[in-house]
C-alpha cells in the first residue's frame, strides 16, 4: 500500500506553530499540501550481490576507528536527479535503461566492494568484524528497492526546508548500526518521480567513514556510464588502520540520542544555508584580515566558515558569557596516522577532534578567534595524538552517544571536498545531495559542495526552533550589507547566494 508521512508532519506541525512565525506557517501550509499529495509505492525488492563470487570466506575485524559508531545510526545519504527526456520514465524504459542499469551496475562494483554485500559478525569474544561469503545463505547482499511517486516532483524535495519529507525516499531511519548482524550493511531505495528520480542510501556507519562512501559512489556511478572496470581501486585491509583486538559487549542497539535520563532531548528544526563563492571568500578574507600573533596560520576555508557558524549560532543560542561551548570536527585521519593511509582505504579512518571556548570570548572577539581556536584543535591533532586517542579508547571502549559531542556545541560531518555531484550514472549530475534524518542532534551539520562548484558550500544545519529562527535573522550571520542595501545573499535559496531552502 502506498506509504505517506502524518507522523513526520504531524510532528512538525506542532513545532513550527509553536514558533509562532509567519515563515513557518507559510512553510507547514505546503507541507500539509504535500501530506496529501505525496503518496510511495514500493513496487520491487531484491538483493543485489557480486556479479562474479568472491572465494572464500572473507573477514575483516572491525577497528578502533570503526567501532565507536556501532551505536549510532545508519549514514542516509539523498540524491536527486531530474530527467531531460520525459520518455525515459515511462515504462519498460524506465525498467530496463535506469532501475537494471542501475542494479548492473551496483552488481558490477561490488566485486570490488564486496564488503558492503555482507553482514557485521561476532565472535565468542565480542570482537566485532564484517564477513562476506558467497556461499553463506544468511548474507543476502545489499538490498535494492523500486517505489513510485507520480505525483511529485523533483521541485517538490529540491525545495524541501527539513528532512522530513525524504523519510519515505530514504530507507532505514533510526535503524542501528548494530543491527548490521541480521540486516544489510547497504540499503538502496530508487523512487520514480513524475520528472525524474530519488536515490536514497542507507550505509552502515561501522563499515565506512564518508570518505569511502563517496569513493564507492563514484565507482559506481562511472560503470553505469559505461566504464568495465572502476578507476581507483579500494584499499581493504582494516588491519593496516589498525590491529588490535577490542572485546564489546553489546547485545543490543543503544539509542545515540539516549542521555542519563535528566531530560528529554530538545525538537530540532533543520535548515540548509547555501554559501556562493563570494559569501566564502568574505568570510575567510575577514577571518584572515586580523591573524592573531600567537602561532595560527592564514585561515583554510572551512576554519573560516565553521568558526563563523559557531560563532553565530553561539550568539542565537543566547549563552551565558561564561558558558563553555564546544567546537567538534570528525576528521579524516587517512594522512594523520604515521604511516598514512592510502586515500582509498575502505573503512573508518575518522576521530572527533574537540576543542572550546566561552561564549562571552567567542561573542566579543572577531571572526579570527574563534578560526584560531578550531585551527589549533586541528593542527594539533596529529599522529601521536591519534594513536594516544586509540589507545586509551581501547582500554576502556565507550560506544558514542550523540551527547559525547559536547556542551552547547556546534559540530562538522561531511566534508566539502567530496564530488557530490559529480556522481552521474548517465543522465547528469543530480539536482540536490543531502544527509538523511538520522544522526542529528542540536548543533550537527553537514558541509556539501556546493552544487554551483568553485568553493561554494552547503551547510545543513539541526537547531532548536528559536535559536534557528534567530540565525535566520542575523544580517551578519547571512551577510547581509545594511548600509547599501546589497548583499553577498540573494535569500531565496538558490546556488547563486547564500540563501535559505
Amino acid at each position: 500500500p502506498p506509504h505517506t508521512t502524518l507522523q513526520s508532519h504531524t510532528k512538525k506541525k506542532r513545532l513550527i506553530y509553536s514558533c509562532d512565525h509567519h515563515r513557518y506557517i507559510t512553510l507547514i501550509q505546503k507541507d500539509i499540501y504535500l501530506f496529501f499529495t505525496m503518496k510511495i509505492k514500493i513496487t520491487s525488492k531484491t538483493h543485489v550481490k557480486p556479479n562474479k563470487p568472491i572465494l572464500g570466506k572473507q573477514q575483516f575485524q572491525l577497528t578502533t576507528f570503526d567501532l565507536p559508531y556501532l551505536a549510532f545510526y545508519y549514514n542516509q545519504k539523498f540524491l536527486l536527479y531530474k530527467f531531460q527526456n520525459p520518455l525515459d520514465l515511462e515504462e519498460p524504459t524506465f525498467q530496463n535503461n535506469v532501475v537494471e542499469k542501475l542494479k548492473d551496475g551496483l552488481s558490477s562494483v561490488l566485486e570490488d566492494f564486496y564488503q558492503l554485500a555482507g553482514k557485521l559478525a561476532k565472535d565468542d569474544e565480542g570482537v566485532f568484524r564484517v564477513e562476506y561469503d558467497a556461499d553463506d545463505e544468511e548474507i543476502n547482499g545489499v538490498e535494492f528497492s523500486v517505489a513510485e511517486a507520480p505525483d511529485v516532483s523533483v521541485g517538490d524535495l529540491t525545495i524541501e526546508d527539513g528532512t522530513a519529507k525524504l523519510e519515505e525516499f530514504v530507507p532505514y531511519s533510526r535503524i542501528s548500526n548494530l543491527e548490521g548482524l541480521s540486516r544489510p550493511l547497504l540499503v538502496i531505495q530508487v523512487t520514480k518521480l513524475k520528472d525524474g528520480l530519488a536515490m536514497g542510501l542507507a550505509f552502515n556507519h561501522a563499515v565506512l567513514d564518508g570518505t569511502a562512501t563517496w569513493h564507492f559512489m563514484s565507482s559506481w556511478a562511472e560503470i553505469c556510464r559505461g566504464a568495465k572496470t572502476i578507476s581507483t581501486q579500494p584499499f581493504l585491509d582494516r588491519a593496516k588502520a589498525r590491529d588490535t583486538r577490542v572485546k564489546l559487549d553489546l547485545t543490543a542497539p543503544k539509542d545515540p540520542n539516549a542521555g542519563d535520563g535528566a531530560a528529554e532531548p530538545p525538537q530540532l528544526v533543520e535548515k540548509v544555508f547555501r554559501f556562493s563563492d563570494s559569501a566564502i571568500h568574505t568570510i575567510k578574507s575577514r577571518a584572515n584580515s586580523a591573524i592573531p600573533s600567537d602561532g595560527s596560520k592564514p585561515f583554510s576555508t572551512f576554519q573560516s566558515l565553521t568558526s563563523h557558524i559557531w560563532r553565530h549560532v553561539t550568539l542565537a543560542r543566547g549563552l551565558k558569557p561564561e558558558d563553555i561551548t564546544v567546537f567538534t570536527v570528525f576528521a579524516d585521519c587517512r594522512r594523520r596516522v604515521d604511516p598514512p593511509m592510502p586515500e582509498e582505504y575502505f573503512g573508518n579512518m575518522i576521530q572527533a577532534i574537540f576543542t572550546g571556548t566561552a561564549a562571552g570570548l567567542l561573542a566579543a572577539h572577531g571572526p579570527e578567534f574563534g578560526a584560531s581556536v578550531v585551527q589549533k584543535a586541528i593542527v594539533a591533532h596529529d599522529a601521536r595524538v591519534v594513536d594516544a586517542r586509540n589507545e586509551e579508547w581501547e582500554k576502556s571502549p565507550k560506544i558514542f552517544q550523540f551527547k559525547d559531542a559536547g556542551v552547547n556545541c556546534v559540530a562538522v560531518g561531511s566534508s566539502p571536498r567530496f564530488k557530490v555531484y559529480e556522481v552521474d550514472f548517465g543522465w547528469g549530475k543530480p539536482e540536490t545531495v543531502r544527509s538523511g534524518s538520522n544522526n542529528r542532534f542540536n548543533g550537527m551539520m553537514y558541509l556539501y559542495q556546493g552544487k554551483a562548484g568553485g568553493i561554494s558550500i552547503d551547510v545543513e544545519i539541526s537547531l532548536e526552533a528559536h535559536v534557528m529562527e534567530k540565525l535566520e535573522k542575523s544580517k551578519e550571520f547571512l551577510l547581509i550589507e545594511e548600509e547599501d542595501g546589497k548583499s553577498l545573499s540573494n535569500g531565496n535559496g538558490n546556488a547563486n547566494g547564500n540563501g535559505l531552502v
